[in-house]
């Protein structure tokens, strides 16, 4: 369900004598009809077919199987279908029905006051905020209008995470996990008087918040040895890819080699079989993972082989113990996104941006340790991590200006920002909260603060900010946000159009501490202009469309007792900042839309990539598709390296793709402040800026394409086009030099910069980032000066060498 509604264009008219009218302001007139059989069907099967009804379990019927379906539903005494409309125009399904004559009935001891319900909405077009909360209480409102109904009960799909976020705001009690007939649902119940309270929550203003109901359903055996295996895979392939560990091969068959590892205990190996590719990607067949201890087969696990492997990888027995905590949040994550998985590969080739977001499973692709959260507790993950898809209200302080400093780009002013951010009245009113304190509004800044962060962090530590009115709590904000990959930046639900907001989160996540510094933040708004004017700048850029995310002002505050007591850089001098980073949304135009560039690795609980699915769409070839998607990514990214030294860590998760019948025709960069250099343009930065130039030895400098982009993103892209999309590693990277040799051909005025920063030699440095988060599993880089700490481990032979041309440079007669 998603917060739009239809424009009702070629829908059947409501008829006469509609029930149950109820105007809510803003949005318009609800009421409900009963279905009419034969004369609704066409609609219904139109809804019910659709991918986003799947746990509605008619996309395969006909027509005539859809009434036959629904004359069945309606023939139990009590049982009722409704259309329900929308200032006349159908928006929703919605079944009613009597557990006591209904199969739940056997499941659970059935009071007289129950009734059942099923909900669905409509297709949709045009947003309105809270339109799926909206359409909830409106069924639950004509419910219990029914003086009978004393309890509602329902039972959905385990997997509807969407249904449960809802059904939980509105107070419903989760009890159990029933295996039904036909799926494995939750069993819930709501009272008038739960309805009651929850509304009262709502209208306070209190954020949709996860239930205590202590439910860890994702932690099964089963999914645990699943994902046990999926991990220890990874752990293999890419310890192995950095040469921290180092397989045998015993014999080869078929293309496939047959390897043992050995581990520090000289009972304990490993048996497998892989395919090595090209970069020495490890592709390894899950299922002939073996674990052997004195010659008898034993169950995987990753915990176990970390500590049994602990000498081999360099881990020191003082580092051992969290470096465990970040594996197994890593892998509670995967067990909760496994179970949980609302998708299919094929369905999010066709979902909305925000579906394919929370819908991710693999983060970065390289580390082991990449999900971590360590910081959040059971409810906290289910109100806040990015795969919960939860919406989430913000806190908002008032900072004062003694300690907090705002920044902005040149033509953004403070006013502005809080006005288009938070709305004039609320402004008006945050105010008014100050004066009434006997504070002067015009001596504070308005900040947003992360829930978790104020609960857990601020409230305590700036408690003497807190006592002396340096800090003032406000309450919080009206607009929903929702955590995007990236966990401490939320995106906009109410309003797609306004900013993101990003914010600091004191969690470990990932080998850092999720932070924002408030230095780093006075000067990140010029950055983000600097940047912006540089590429916007240059005609190649926008021609490719390819164009940054501004972040375009920020706040930082200033702990006083930290600030004064703590030399050089910690987490706790970056407890307390936010910044505002422009959306997409805005930017985009009729047809297009936005995906999260990790989404090209994502795949499915069934093992099936989002990539193919996405090329089998666009009707395209995957060479053709490839092409398309180099164009918009790589070659922007490689003529930002040689025309202007710009370097970036364009990520999966730091990319936004724009997709045009599902085929990339432009790239967003985003994450610019923290995570952008130019290399040795100290002598031509401003002084705002001069914190991005990076001073790199001259054989390092071209690893910002070799590491960044080679290995750490087209290596798995390849793998997964090898593997489910019928194309040779060897074609793809092929592909990979005919994008870089055309782009050379085309711009022969940097020859010379090519012939210096070659693309094309035979190997480059291996550059380990698993080796970097085991050295330091708190802080892997020092953003300051990122390129100190890294790891090396030899060469790598380079996939693009072989297709070296004669003559570079010149353009094709």
């Amino acid at each position: 369900m998603t917060d739009h509604h239809d424009s009702g264009r070629g829908l059947p008219t409501p008829p006469p004598g509609t029930l149950f009218h109820k105007d809510i302001p803003g949005v318009g007139v609800f009421s409900l009809y009963p279905m009419r059989i034969p004369e609704d069907v066409a609609l219904v099967h139109d809804w019910v077919s659709r991918s986003y009804a799947r746990y509605w379990g008619m996309q395969d019927k006909s027509r005539e199987e859809v009434a036959d379906a629904y004359r069945e539903i309606l023939r139990p005494p009590g049982s009722q279908v409704f259309i329900g409309v929308l200032d006349g125009h159908p928006v929703f399904l919605m079944e009613w029905y009597r557990p006591a004559e209904d199969p739940i009935g056997k499941y659970y001891d059935v009071r007289p006051g129950d009734h059942g319900m099923h909900v669905l909405v409509a297709p949709t077009e045009r947003p309105i905020p809270q339109f799926t909360w909206h359409v909830f209480t409106v069924i639950l409102d004509f419910m219990f209008n029914d003086p009978s109904v004393e309890r509602i009960v329902v039972e959905p799909d385990v997997r509807n995470e969407k249904i449960h976020r809802l059904n939980r705001r509105a107070g419903f009690e989760y009890q159990r996990i029933l295996q039904l007939p036909k799926k494995t649902a939750y069993l819930a119940f709501c009272t008038r008087s739960q309805y009651a309270a929850a509304l009262a929550r709502a209208e306070a203003g209190d954020p949709q918040r996860a239930t205590d109901d202590g439910s860890v359903s994702h932690l099964t055996a089963g999914i645990w040895t699943t994902i046990n295996a999926q991990h220890l895979r990874k752990i293999i392939s890419e310890l192995s890819h950095e040469l921290v560990l180092q397989p045998r091969l015993r014999h080869e068959d078929g293309g496939w080699g047959y390897y043992t590892l050995a581990t520090d205990s000289a009972d304990i190996e490993y048996r497998f079989r892989a395919r090595v590719l090209p970069l020495e990607h490890w592709h390894i067949d899950v299922d002939s993972i073996e674990k052997l201890v004195s010659g008898e087969r034993a169950p995987l696990d990753s915990l176990s082989f970390v500590a049994e492997a602990r000498e081999s990888i360099g881990l020191s027995a003082a580092a051992l113990p969290t470096y465990m905590e970040e594996i197994t949040a890593t892998l509670y994550s995967a067990a909760y996104k496994h179970a949980n998985q609302r998708f299919t590969a094929d369905e999010l080739a066709r979902a909305d941006f925000q579906d394919v977001e929370s819908s991710m499973t693999e983060g970065h692709p390289s580390f082991i340790a990449n999900n971590g959260r360590v910081g959040f507790d059971l409810l906290d993950y289910q109100r806040y991590a990015p795969e919960a898809g939860a919406e989430i209200q913000l806190v908002w302080v008032a900072a004062h200006r003694e300690r907090a400093t705002f920044s902005s780009i040149s033509d953004l002013s403070y006013e502005q920002l809080v006005q288009e951010e938070l709305g004039v009245p609320t402004v008006a009113a945050f105010d008014d909260a100050l004066r009434a304190r006997g504070l002067d509004p015009d001596t504070y800044l308005f900040m947003p603060v992360h829930p978790w962060q104020w609960a857990n962090k601020l409230a305590h530590l700036f408690a003497p900010d807190i006592a002396s009115q340096r800090l003032v709590y406000l309450g919080r904000g009206e607009d929903r946000y929702q955590a995007q990959q990236s966990i401490r930046t939320l995106f906009n639900l109410s309003a797609p159009h306004k900013r993101y907001v990003k914010m600091a989160l004191s969690i470990l996540n990932m080998g850092f501490m999720r932070g924002l510094s408030a230095d780093y933040m006075a000067n990140t708004p010029a950055i983000n202009e600097w940047v912006h004017d540089c590429i916007q700048g240059d005609a190649f850029l926008r021609e490719r469309g390819f164009a940054i995310l501004r972040e375009v002002a920020s706040i930082g505050y200033r702990h006083g007792h930290y600030e004064s007591a703590l030399t050089g850089a910690s987490p706790y001098k970056k407890m307390l900042a936010a910044l505002w980073r422009e959306s997409p949304v805005p930017a985009l135009g009729d047809g297009e839309r936005p995906i999260t560039m990790a989404a090209l690795l994502h795949r499915d609980r069934d093992g099936e990539a989002l990539l193919p699915a996405l090329i089998r769409h666009s009707g395209l070839t995957t060479e053709a598709w490839l092409q398309r998607y180099f164009a918009c990514y790589l070659t922007p990214l490689v003529h930002c390296f040689f025309a202007h030294g710009l370097v970036f860590m364009p990520h999966g998760e730091n990319i936004i793709l724009v997709l045009r019948d599902h085929v990339p025709v432009r790239a967003f960069m985003k994450d610019i402040g923290e995570e952008v250099g130019i290399l040795d343009g100290e002598p031509i930065l401003p002084e705002q800026v001069k914190r991005i130039a990076i001073t790199v030895p001259e054989e390092l400098k071209t690893l910002s394409i070799f590491t960044d982009l080679f290995d750490s993103i087209f290596r798995f892209v390849a793998d997964i086009l090898s593997e489910q999309g019928d194309l040779p590693p060897q074609r793809f990277w092929c592909l990979v030099a005919e994008s870089i040799i055309e782009y050379q051909q085309a711009h022969p005025a940097l020859a010379d910069t090519f012939r210096r920063l070659d693309l094309f030699v035979p190997e480059f440095t291996r550059s380990c980032l698993n080796r970097l988060q085991l050295a330091n599993h708190q802080q892997m880089l020092d953003l300051a000066d990122p390129t100190r700490d890294l790891q090396f481990a030899g060469t790598l032979k380079n996939p693009v060498a072989l297709h070296r041309p004669a003559e570079p440079t010149r353009r094709s007669s």
